[in-house]
């Protein structure tokens, strides 16, 4: 539970409280795309084709079952665009170019980059104004994010030197266990500034969702996992300096309703998702039903399911 899980119930969480979100799937496995509950087999337009040119962007955007959440689906094709893309000019701000229309239309554009640092990745970093870093409190990762770091300033100084990061989110927190302590507490250490309060436990419910093809908040919208990325999402908010509650400001309904940006894409579905609320952008980068915030209610049977796994919801 990492990069894929975090963009899809973030993105989510941040359509919960309001915002109008584009998922980027820029990740060939496209767990992203499934975990909204796409069906890969049946795309026609994808993440490959806006990336090597053939279409543009709004073209590829769908709506989703979420409210106000969208994505720009992934295939398998879009591990053979780093071969495509090595010989052609300013390969690296092919994303950047091809969704900077789209920018205006949506609150947030998440991109779900690969694992592996590539052309792809590049490709989301130069397109993105901040990364936001899932980080497993595992040994391992500890490694991979002094790499991921130094990838991030080689970026910023020679290619995006807008790119920031948002911040690091702790996932797959045990607090039963010595090393998500250890790794928690050496990650604040080193990034006190940078590791975000809110951490995302480890959770039998968070893992299944995608298999439905939902996030965790309409799947199990009183879980742990659920609870934890909807705080998440109202504390990136208020680290941008955004407006928080779920509900419109004054301010911010009066431009939706005067700002003519806030027109659907060419393939709306009106029965997918909602279209509006111009606000300034942000393009994030992904390494790595009812409001969540009412009292959650279970069956005993839920109780007794969880009590046998050692799962607290």
């Amino acid at each position: 539970m990492g990069k894929s899980t975090t963009a899809i119930n973030l993105g989510a969480s941040l359509a919960l409280l309001g915002r109008q979100v584009l998922l980027v799937d820029m990740d060939p496995q496209g767990n992203s795309t499934s975990g909204v509950g796409i069906d890969k087999t049946s795309l026609r337009v994808t993440t490959y084709d806006v990336v090597t040119g053939s279409v543009p962007a709004e073209e590829a955007v769908q709506g989703t079952a979420t409210d106000r959440l969208w994505i720009m689906p992934s295939d398998v094709r879009l591990a053979g665009a780093e071969v495509e893309l090595v010989a052609q000019i300013a390969r690296e701000t092919k994303l950047r170019s091809a969704i900077r229309l789209l920018e205006p239309r949506y609150d947030f554009l998440l991109i779900d980059c690969p694992p592996s640092l590539g052309l792809l990745t590049i490709n989301g970093m130069t397109a993105a104004e901040s990364c936001i870093i899932p980080l497993q409190c595992e040994f391992y990762a500890l490694e991979g994010l002094a790499q991921l770091m130094e990838t991030i300033s080689l970026i910023r100084r020679h290619i995006n030197p807008a790119l920031g990061v948002t911040g690091i989110v702790l996932t797959m927190v045990d607090q039963r266990t010595k090393l998500s302590e250890q790794v928690a507490a050496d990650v604040r250490a080193h990034f006190p500034t940078l590791v975000l309060e809110t951490e995302v436990p480890r959770s039998i419910r968070l893992a299944e969702a995608p298999s439905y093809g939902q996030p965790v908040m309409t799947y199990a919208p009183g879980s742990r996992g659920a609870e934890a990325y909807i705080a998440l999402a109202r504390e990136i908010l208020k680290r941008l300096g955004l407006y928080v509650d779920g509900g419109d400001s004054s301010h911010e309904a009066s431009n939706r309703e005067s700002d003519p940006r806030s027109e659907p894409p060419a393939n709306h579905d009106p029965t997918r998702g909602e279209f509006g609320d111009p606000q300034t952008t942000s393009v994030a980068r992904i390494e790595s039903p009812a409001s969540v915030d009412s009292p959650a209610t279970y069956t005993e049977t839920d109780e007794q399911h969880r009590h046998e796994r050692g799962d607290e919801r």
